[in-house]
């Protein structure tokens, strides 16, 4: 189910918020709430095949309790560390299992084209992976929960319902944006319910869905006809048309399904962050990656980037590590050599420019020019 889907609009979502304010209205209490905002989530992720909720709720009963293990260690360091490696090497492996081996499989069996070792033979059972919808979200998101309480960033949820209703809580869960439990746990505890905020909701879920009809779905017909054009038949203009078309397709489509998610968020009393600002205005590359996305790009930054060593330890040191954490980050998009490639590209050019310092020549340059040539 996607927000654009009639079925979402014209059933799904004026159920889920009328039933949601007819409990409100008689009083029931967060528990209630919360109990009907998980069952909403999990129709609304299982529509697309119901066996993944299962895995959603593995995942998110794993670190609910890991979280509790982090809690109730006090003092004791071995055992919470043992709590939190445990979080990220099951999430992580549940995500690059279900993501990542038919990259892999099909990375190897080139690797052994290309070296003359004939085909390599694959058991049918990773042939028929299906990539569960919204798992690189919902895994960072719930990975997240016990990271921040082994650091002291967040307060533990009160409940197994009250993070369960987090993880899966609709707006939020197959695109993002990527909601820490630490930002919005006391909104769990405690959020207002206003007219003025329902009515914001609206609005905001209303441009949001007007920029993926009218701007994003355009864009994309024209995108798809250049991209899609025979051999030989695609003037350079053309392509040009269609690299540009795609570049705002990509824009309006990820920035439209945010502004969706934020005034759905609205709607239910949550405040989420904002994902997207203005970033075709964007100055370099640098500046771009703090308004593109920007749920993911504090992600990687808070969770890789610093833990790496961010830009603590040396010049060379901290072209790696943005060099890495931009490389992981393209594989994260998509699991294809195409992502990873790009994320070195983006990798090199963030280097390059740290490298440049702030009083360059590329600096002192117009700021329309600047945001030309990025």
């Amino acid at each position: 189910m996607v927000f654009s889907s009639h079925i979402f609009i014209f059933y799904f979502l004026p159920l889920v918020v009328g039933i949601y304010y007819l409990l409100l209205w008689r009083g029931a209490g967060s528990t209630m709430r919360h109990l009907f905002l998980t069952c909403a989530g999990m129709i609304f992720y299982g529509w697309w095949n119901p066996w993944f909720v299962l895995l959603m709720l593995g995942t998110t009963t794993l670190d609910y309790n890991l979280g509790r293990m982090i809690v109730n260690a006090g003092e004791n360091q071995r055992r919470k560390r043992m709590a939190v490696t445990l979080s990220v090497v099951s999430n992580l492996s549940a995500l690059a299992f279900f993501k990542y081996t038919a990259f892999a499989i099909g990375s190897a069996q080139s690797i052994a084209e290309w070296l003359h070792w004939g085909t390599l033979e694959v058991p049918e059972f990773f042939t028929k992976i299906i990539l569960p919808a919204g798992i690189s979200f919902y895994v960072f998101q719930s990975l997240s929960y016990c990271i921040d309480l082994y650091r002291g960033h967040a307060r533990p949820a009160e409940s197994f319902l009250d993070f369960t209703c987090f993880v899966s809580l609709f707006p939020h869960l197959v695109a993002g944006p990527i909601v820490r439990y630490g930002i919005i746990a006391e909104q769990m505890r405690h959020r207002e319910h206003t007219i003025e905020k329902f009515s914001l909701g609206i609005t905001r879920f209303c441009f949001g869905f007007a920029k993926k009809i009218l701007l994003a779905d355009p864009m994309g017909t024209i995108a798809d006809a250049a991209f899609g054009a025979g051999d030989g038949s695609l003037t350079q203009s053309m392509a040009w048309i269609g690299v540009i078309a795609y570049a705002f397709q990509i824009y309006f489509d990820f920035s439209a399904y945010s502004d969706m998610a934020i005034g759905l968020a609205k709607l239910l009393g949550f405040y989420f962050v904002e994902n997207f600002n203005s970033p075709y205005k964007s100055v370099s590359i640098t500046d771009f990656w703090r308004r593109w996305h920007m749920s993911l790009s504090a992600f990687l930054r808070d969770y890789l980037y610093i833990p790496l060593g961010g830009n603590r330890h040396g010049s060379v040191r901290t072209y790696v590590n943005l060099m890495l954490t931009m490389l992981i980050g393209g594989l994260w998009h998509g699991a294809s050599w195409n992502f990873v490639i790009w994320g070195g590209i983006h990798g090199a050019m963030l280097s390059a420019e740290r490298m440049m310092g702030k009083d360059s020549f590329y600096s002192r340059m117009p700021v329309p020019m600047r945001v030309s040539i990025t």
